[in-house]
């Protein structure tokens, strides 16, 4: 693509790199000089105009984004008409967002006058949400860079992850001073974070705060439950505490009990096999109880989305998972400061 100014005669067929104006006089920018520009801005005393103009092997710039959002677009992805070089990709239905970071960021690498840029991967989007855009910098680029990059792009294809219609279960643990409000309340903020993703809850007791109790309900709400979300009237504290260690009762096994997001750093995530099902168990942290973001949320999201969630997937959740102070946690992040300290 030659690029800059030229002397009126020869912009034919170039592109009008800025906008001109003049009385009675309007060349937009990005728009394709003709004859009869040409006599205008003659009229208009301008005898020299910077265009682009393209040359053989060259593709313009919406169809270049076009090629490389389809390139790139893949399960649960519209690529919408573009406009200005940029095509923007969107949602079609509820679910999580996934995105390839690594291939995506060697995709960007290659040549700085094509990019991608997408919404934070493993993020809660709805339908009809843009997740995407593609932006080709100039008026346009050659062909044979828009298919190495659009190659690369394919490798790294941007997928939403459909939520599920789950079928939840909560067991609610109890212990003296836990009042009924503060679990009713529970279900019912929990009941909130479910909805976006269809996911209803089935059943939900409500059991002492020991081994054997617990033990019991994960055996009577598994056959009929996708996921067990178990909320205890304690935090847990060891893998030998009555949460994991009812699980472990029932044949059950621990993928993970901590998480490098706080809050939610008391997370436990374990599975349960029923009637040749594995069925998904979650200690909820304490932080659970609470509408606000914290790690529960991250961890139920993929499960929802019918993800596998493994104890690597969790321990990798660390860049980013600060998250903003719950008053639910019961103890704030920072202790009471000694006098040095105020010093």
């Amino acid at each position: 693509m030659n690029f800059g100014a030229v002397p009126i005669d020869e912009a034919v067929g170039g592109i009008a790199v800025h906008s001109v104006r003049r009385p009675r006089l309007l060349v937009s920018k990005g728009e394709r000089i003709t004859s009869d520009h040409v006599e205008r801005l003659r009229d208009a005393g301008i005898d020299a105009i910077v265009v682009a103009q393209l040359e053989i092997g060259d593709v313009d710039e919406d169809s270049a984004a076009q090629r490389l959002a389809l390139a790139f677009a893949a399960t649960h992805i519209r690529v919408q008409r573009p406009f200005t070089g940029r095509a923007n990709l969107f949602a079609t239905c509820a679910g999580l967002l996934s995105v390839n970071t690594a291939a995506l960021n060697d995709t960007n690498e290659i040549d700085e006058r094509l990019t991608i840029a997408t919404l934070a991967p493993w993020r809660r989007v709805a339908a009809g949400e843009m997740v995407a855009t593609v932006k080709v910098i100039p008026f346009a680029v050659p062909d044979v860079l828009l298919r190495q990059v659009a190659a690369c792009a394919a490798r790294a294809p941007l997928r939403v992850a459909a939520f599920s219609a789950q079928r939840v279960g909560v067991i609610s643990t109890l212990l003296p001073g836990l009042k009924t409000a503060v679990i009713d309340k529970t279900l019912r903020v929990l009941e909130q974070r479910l909805a976006p993703a269809g996911a209803v809850i089935v059943q939900q007791l409500r059991v002492p705060h020991e081994t054997a109790a617990v033990a019991v309900a994960l055996e009577q709400c598994a056959p009929h439950c996708d996921i067990l979300i178990v909320f205890g009237a304690s935090a847990i504290a060891d893998r030998r505490d009555v949460i994991p260690a009812a699980l472990a009762r029932m044949g059950g096994e621990i993928e993970q009990l901590g998480m490098p997001v706080d809050p939610g750093n008391l997370l436990l995530v374990g599975r349960l096999w029923t009637q040749q099902r594995r069925v998904p168990v979650l200690g909820a942290p304490g932080c659970a109880r609470s509408p606000k973001e914290n790690g529960f949320d991250w961890v139920l999201h993929r499960l929802l989305a019918g993800i596998e969630v493994s104890s690597r997937d969790i321990r990798q959740m660390g860049a980013g998972g600060l998250l903003t102070e719950v008053v639910q946690r019961g103890l704030p992040r920072e202790g009471p400061r000694t006098a040095s300290e105020d010093r």
